[in-house]
């Protein structure tokens, strides 16, 4: 394929720009306009291409034989296929790459430009973009000027791609795309009239709750008027908890917030004004339906836009003010994403790919064989809680077997494991004896979890030295500050450093502690990722399938709805499947198909 370097460089003002509006609002509002189009073949100098130049340029080219090559791919390949109507072969992004290259740090162009090319000086993003602001006909000085900035992006993202491509790992290369694909193809299609229902449930029930609870939006809405009418009004002893960001004690008024819990539970009678508090604090729902609303592109699809590498430990993030990655089962934002006609949407889920990933790593073999006999992991640890027999019938006792197991596994102490209970839905109450107890019985039952987790300790010492620069352990390769992946890309620590007893490392704005079991929960999410990852691109090799979305531990594809059983059956097959450099990683998988996302 040939490689095309583009950049397009659009009208904004005040009011209509991307920080105000999502990538489908901006690109297909009448204010939309195209200032020009930066494009480099190859190797070859880049050329400005003016607007009304724009549709005549890009129509002769032959787009099989292209990929293109942007520093934010989503937003000028949307412009492509929405705008202009052409779709590219391939679909690089500079941006997606640094992420991969540079975890935590800004993907900004003028940043990567400076991180990668320190001492060079041309190699620098020019702000001449500012002086078009609010001119959507430019005159021929400030077209000149914004060409020449054009140009310069274009050039940049040259350099900046072929800094990069030579030790980038092709798998992850076909998962950019993957991602630019779920943005720019677009293929679910988006339920208005469902979503347009939910919005205005929403705003009449949170209404009929504010008056029912006799305080005003205006209180409800307030931490400190809230807490002053907690206080003055109600006589409540107000619940605190230390800041985060001061370390100084503020009021634990959160829905999560165990403090919180515990007050509304002491306080039936004020029923009416915990549930107007949380219908006001939780507008969020309808802020999101009007989002979503917003984004539906004109076909009735909406554009998935995932951000790719967006962890520490390169999981996917949320982007766009939508953050699919955030849908709760139930949601009438999640069931409002559909198939379209002809198709259903298949939900394939990885069975607890962490508890088995970390009882791989540590060599946990009876933890290892539960997983791989089919065995209930979390009745079976309730049953040593509880000294009985525990079966799926004791839900309450199974979900305190399965926080523990979930939250043990990295490090977790009685007192945090009790607030986690507490916290939890169902909310459990356990003492301090009791806590601490679970706490020992897991680590005593499987204890080769804390010998996984000092290992992990001594990796931070090997990232240090020199000496132990390739150094395996277990499927990983030891480097300096990193720990390189099976995948090849690498789980970074910048600056790792030791001192009074305590890791740090930058994150590029910040100092970030570690230590043992926080760097075993890195890496145990970062192999887990990589075998979803994988297996959506294996997914994607189905024919007729398309990979449209992935949660956390989800992949949801799209395909006929004919013969369903048969495509889902060999989507469970896929992910029921170890990579090579997992071969006796126990997986299982679970799976569904309809015509909306509802599992």
């Amino acid at each position: 394929m040939r490689k095309l370097y583009l950049d397009f460089e659009t009208y904004y003002d005040v009011h209509f720009s991307l920080t105000k509006m999502t990538t489908a609002q901006y690109v297909n509002d009448e204010n939309f306009s195209v200032w020009g189009v930066g494009l480099k073949f190859d190797d070859e100098q880049t050329q400005w291409i003016p607007g009304e130049e724009c549709f005549d340029v890009l129509h002769s080219i032959d787009w099989d034989d292209v990929a293109v090559i942007c520093h934010n791919t989503l937003f000028d390949a949307y412009i492509l296929t929405h705008h202009y109507g052409v779709t590219p072969k391939y679909y690089y992004d500079t941006a997606a790459m640094s992420r991969g290259v540079y975890p935590n740090q800004s993907a900004s162009l003028k940043e990567v430009a400076m991180r990668v090319f320190p001492n060079d000086n041309t190699k620098r993003k020019g702000d001449e973009l500012v002086t078009a602001k609010g001119i959507k006909d430019l005159p021929p000085d400030i077209e000149e000027s914004i060409a020449e900035y054009c140009i310069q992006d274009v050039d940049l993202t040259y350099y900046i791609f072929n800094e990069f491509l030579p030790t980038y790992p092709e798998q992850e290369l076909h998962l950019i795309d993957l991602t630019c694909r779920m943005f720019v193809e677009p293929k679910i299609v988006l339920n208005k009239q469902l979503l347009e229902e939910h919005r205005d449930n929403v705003k009449e029930t949170t209404t009929n709750l504010i008056d029912a609870s006799g305080i005003t939006r205006e209180v409800l809405a307030s931490q400190v008027k809230f807490t002053q009418h907690l206080t003055d009004e109600l006589q409540l002893v107000i619940p605190k908890k230390k800041s985060p960001r001061t370390g100084e004690m503020i009021p634990a008024l959160g829905k999560s917030d165990p403090g919180y819990i515990q007050m509304c539970r002491t306080h039936p009678e004020y029923q009416h004004i915990w549930d107007a508090r949380e219908a006001v604090k939780s507008r969020i729902e309808e802020t999101r339906a009007n989002r979503f609303i917003d984004s539906i592109n004109p076909d009735g699809t909406i554009s998935v836009p995932l951000r790719y590498y967006a962890a520490h430990t390169g999981r996917f993030g949320g982007a766009e003010k939508l953050n699919l990655q955030n849908l709760p089962r139930g949601s009438k934002l999640r069931t409002a994403l559909q198939s379209p006609a002809g198709q259903l949407m298949y939900v394939a889920d990885l069975s607890n790919i962490e508890a088995r990933m970390l009882a791989w790593l540590a060599k946990e073999q009876d933890l290892i064989d539960a997983f791989a006999t089919g065995r209930d992991v979390y009745c079976e640890f309730a049953s040593q809680i509880y000294n009985r027999k525990i079966t799926k019938a004791d839900k309450l006792e199974r979900y305190v077997g399965k926080t523990a197991i979930l939250g043990l596994g990295y490090g977790m102490g009685p007192d945090k494991f009790k607030a986690t209970l507490k916290a939890g839905s169902p909310s459990v109450e356990v003492t301090d004896a009791t806590a601490m107890s679970i706490v020992s019985q897991y680590r005593g039952m499987y204890p080769n979890i804390p010998l996984l987790w000092n290992g992990s300790k001594n990796l931070l010492f090997a990232m240090m030295n020199r000496g132990s620069v390739g150094m395996n352990y277990g499927p990983l390769v030891v480097d300096t500050n990193s720990l390189q992946l099976p995948n090849g890309m690498h789980l970074k620590y910048p600056l790792l450093q030791y001192q009074r007893g305590e890791f740090t490392y930058s994150s590029g704005r910040s100092y970030i502690r570690t230590h043992g079991p926080r760097v075993t929960e890195n890496i145990v999410q970062a192999l887990a990722r990589i075998v979803i990852t994988d297996q959506m691109l294996e997914i994607q090799n189905i024919p007729e399938v398309s990979v449209v979305l992935q949660i956390h531990d989800e992949v949801i594809s799209l395909a006929s709805d004919s013969e369903p059983d048969k495509t889902l059956e060999k989507i469970i097959d896929i992910m029921k499947t170890p990579l090579s450099w997992c071969q006796d990683l126990p997986l299982d998988a679970e799976g569904g198909y309809s015509t909306s996302y509802d599992k």
